[in-house]
Parts: C-alpha cells; sequence; structure tokens
C-alpha cells in the first residue's frame, strides 16, 4: 500500500473531525459545516447545500460551462448525444421547470421509472434542485414490484419514458406503469412519459403527461432556483429486496453523499475537472446513481451514459470502441460484462484491433472478481485491474485500492483495503472478533463513513433491528 493511502487512513483515525471537515471543502457548501460528525445530526449536520447547484450550476459559474459533462452513447439507437456544464444546466433546469409546474417541491417525492437517456440524469438532477427526492426504479421492473414501491414511497409524480430497450428487444413500459398504478394504493397525481421513435404510448386521462408537449408549455417558466437543503435531507430512495424480497428503501442523505464521492473521484480513482469516467453500469442502480451521476458531475469530469450490452450491440468490441472513442481515463463495470466478453472474444481480436486509447485503469465492483477474469484483461489489456467493493446501503467504496494515490499493487481475488471511515471487523456468532484466516460475518463499526445510509424509508425500526447491532 501507498504512503499516501497509509497517511489517509491514520488521518481520519486519529483525527475523524479534521479529515472530514478537509474533505468537505471540496463541496459548496451554503453554510458550512461546523463540525464533520454529532450522533443527532450525523455527517456535516449543521451544514446546508444544494446536490444539484454542486453537480451542475457551480462549474457554470466558475467559467467551465463549455466543459463536456455528458456523453450519451447508444449503439442499440445509434444516437450519440453530447451535452456541456452550460447546457446540462439548461436541460435540468427546464425538467425542474416541469415538475414544479407539476406541483413538486422540497420533500416530495418522484419515481423515475426510465432507461438509460439523458432525460433520466436531467430528471434526478432536478429532482435534486428542487429539494424533491427522487426514487429510480430499473426500467422493465415488474408491475406488482413497481407497486411496491410505489405504496411506499408515495410520490407525487413518476416520470417514465414510452419504452426501453435491452439488447434487441424493446419493451414497452407505459403499460407496465399503468399496471402497476392499478395495482398500488397510493395513486400519483400526475405521470409523465418521455415518447421514443421506436414506440409511441397511449397517453389517457388528465393524470398522463406527454414530456415534449410539457416541457413546451414550461418553456417561459423560469429555471427554479436550487433548494438550500440541511446536510441530512434526503437526496434520494433507492430500493433493494432484502432477504425476505420485500422492499427496502435506503434513505441517501446530501451532505455525507456529497463529501463521500468527491473524495472517491480525487483519491480512489484519479478523476478530475475535464476527466471522463465511465461507469458501464445502469441509473437503476447505486453504481449509476452514484457514478454516472453525481460523482464525475461533482467534480467537474465528463460521464459517459451507455445503453446497450457488453456483447450483442453490435459484438464484444463495443466497451472497446466506446473507450476510445470518448477518450476514457478510468472505466468502471462489473466483472460479468468481462466474462461475457471474454467468452465471445477470448483472443480479445476487438482490443487487440482498437487498443486502450487514454484509458489508465479498470475498477470491477457487483459480485466477486475471480482471479482468472482479472488476470485475462490484465493480460489483453496491459492496465491495472482493481476490484473493489460496497453496496447499496454504503453508497461508495467501502474496501478498494487507491489507484489514484499510488496504489497499483493488489492481490487477485482479493477487493484491497479499507477505505477512510470504514472500520471493519470479522465477528463469530457470539458477536466477538475471530482469529485471523477464521471464517466469521464482516461487519463496519458505527458511525459509518459519510455517504452511508441513517435509516430506511418510513423503517426506522427495521434499520435498527437489522443494521445497528450485531448479531
Amino acid at each position: 500500500m501507498s504512503e499516501a493511502y497509509q497517511r489517509a487512513i491514520v488521518s481520519s483515525t486519529a483525527a475523524p473531525e479534521e479529515f472530514w471537515l478537509e474533505a468537505a471543502r471540496a463541496i459548496d457548501w451554503i453554510e458550512p459545516p461546523a463540525s464533520a460528525h454529532d450522533e443527532a445530526g450525523g455527517w456535516f449536520g449543521s451544514g446546508r447545500l444544494n446536490t444539484c447547484y454542486n453537480c451542475v450550476d457551480r462549474h457554470v459559474a466558475a467559467g467551465r460551462g463549455d466543459v463536456l459533462a455528458l456523453i450519451y452513447d447508444s449503439p442499440v439507437t445509434g444516437m450519440i448525444a453530447r451535452f456541456t456544464y452550460a447546457e446540462l444546466l439548461e436541460e435540468v433546469g427546464r425538467v425542474a421547470a416541469m415538475l414544479a409546474r407539476l406541483g413538486v417541491g422540497k420533500g416530495d417525492r418522484v419515481i423515475v421509472y426510465m432507461p438509460m437517456v439523458p432525460e433520466t440524469l436531467f430528471a434526478m438532477l432536478a429532482c435534486a434542485r428542487l429539494g424533491a427526492i427522487h426514487s429510480v426504479v430499473f426500467g422493465g421492473f415488474a408491475p406488482l414490484e413497481l407497486a411496491k414501491r410505489i405504496d411506499d414511497a408515495e410520490p407525487m409524480v413518476v416520470l417514465t419514458a414510452s419504452c426501453g430497450i435491452e439488447g434487441a428487444k424493446v419493451i414497452a413500459y407505459k403499460p407496465l406503469v399503468d399496471e402497476a398504478l392499478a395495482l398500488a394504493r397510493h395513486k400519483p397525481a400526475s405521470v409523465v412519459v418521455l415518447q421514443r421513435a421506436e414506440v409511441r404510448a397511449e397517453l389517457t386521462g388528465s393524470r398522463d403527461h406527454d414530456w415534449a408537449t410539457l416541457r413546451a408549455d414550461t418553456a417561459n417558466d423560469p429555471i427554479p432556483v436550487c433548494a438550500p437543503m440541511a446536510s441530512a435531507d434526503p437526496l434520494y430512495i433507492l430500493y433493494t429486496s432484502g432477504t425476505t424480497g420485500t422492499p427496502k428503501g435506503v434513505v441517501r442523505d446530501n451532505g455525507g453523499h456529497a463529501v463521500a464521492l468527491a473524495w472517491s473521484m480525487a483519491n480512489i480513482y484519479g478523476i478530475g475537472p475535464g476527466d471522463v469516467f465511465w461507469a458501464a453500469s445502469d441509473v437503476g442502480w447505486v453504481v449509476g446513481h452514484s457514478y454516472i451521476v453525481y460523482a464525475p458531475l461533482l467534480v467537474g469530469a465528463t460521464t459517459v451514459m451507455f445503453e446497450g450490452k457488453p456483447v450483442g450491440t453490435p459484438d464484444a468490441g463495443t466497451f472497446w470502441r466506446t473507450i476510445a472513442r470518448h477518450d476514457v481515463k478510468v472505466f468502471f463495470t462489473a466483472p460479468t460484462a468481462i466474462r461475457a466478453i471474454r467468452k465471445e472474444d477470448p483472443d480479445a481480436a476487438f482490443l487487440g484491433d482498437i487498443g486502450t486509447g487514454d484509458l489508465k485503469v479498470v475498477f470491477l465492483a457487483g459480485e466477486r472478481a475471480d482471479p482468472d477474469t482479472i488476470g485475462w484483461l490484465e493480460e489483453k489489456s496491459g492496465l491495472p485491474v482493481i476490484d473493489h467493493w460496497w453496496q447499496t446501503e454504503l453508497g461508495s467504496p467501502a474496501i478498494a485500492t487507491c489507484f489514484a494515490l499510488g496504489d497499483t499493487r493488489r492481490k487477485r481475488g482479493s477487493a484491497g483495503f479499507p477505505m477512510p471511515g470504514c472500520a471493519f471487523a470479522v465477528l463469530g456468532e457470539d458477536g466477538q472478533p475471530v482469529p485471523d484466516g477464521t471464517s466469521g460475518s464482516v461487519v463496519i463499526k458505527s458511525p459509518l463513513a459519510p455517504g452511508a445510509f441513517r435509516t430506511l424509508w418510513r423503517n426506522q425500526v427495521g434499520f435498527e433491528k437489522n443494521f445497528v447491532t450485531f448479531p
């Protein structure tokens, strides 16, 4: 491990207040926090900020409006679109105006049931701008599962699209939304539908709105200002199924989330203003929330939103073409994607023909990265391939190798080292630490690091029962 990593761990352990207040300087605060952490207020409890402002407005205000913010690359439609930070501000502002016209304000919930298109990112940031709480549901989820989330979140508005595209398959979304709303007890006031060329959805009644029409109708409405948010105020709810199959709503805060993601980009991934970062995930999952939408934009980087698959759209070379085409510096994907590419192209012929371009490193997460897969990709690419670990509840890496701090040595099959604020232990059934080399339950000592959840949506009892103590 590098000396820089060791200094970060020593500092965050010996003087956590000073360490995290220094990390918080990466964020623009309306009211800077007086302290880093207290039990009642959580992380940066006295601070006030707006996440959308930090992701968009401040970069434009700093004179970097012409820097590329978002690249949308869709091999399934053949479309590529690019948005500068100034253009992103306009797009987010227009969606915020649409939501405001529908009555959405601070604390209201908005379900986002959409595919991997730019409007999905605009919608998430628009909610953050208003202080509304978005809950993104993976596009194409079954109506019953969507209905459960609607009943729990009780959204004022559902944002959706006429369809999503999964490989060669077009999936109509609006019938799924209609069925979910018929099943749900809670009835949102409005449904807004983005019409795509592949399928046109039928709109019925006063509840449904056409996205383009609503945007045109609100074109002269002022762009809403960024709502001041307490650090602990919810930014989003992301549902994940528990062992019972009942979805639990992980609540992410504003302040701790922003600080944690900004720290990770600078110290784990080595990404800053103008760098191109691509997380090949979906915004329906936590990786998409953290590393497609929020983290790259917080640091003024360029994020890639990819609507396609590692193979079949059109072939096993699509990832390498995307990396080369957009000058991607850091790539983040799942081991399954690499295994799929290897199966289709075992000799990495596409990679050999296309090359790695500006790529410096590949990060893997989402499941176990087997040493054989890591070794294959390292051999074929000539680049470090780094596994790291975290989960929805944590929001950002808890175990990693800090590439940006000079760490490239790693053991294949290991996820790396603990990140600042993550004090791990392995406990036996009696709740006591087990000896080295002994299996047990992995736990993280309280308080959890910035950005980690502090509650479940409307289920504090469940949070305390299942997550606060062990066993």
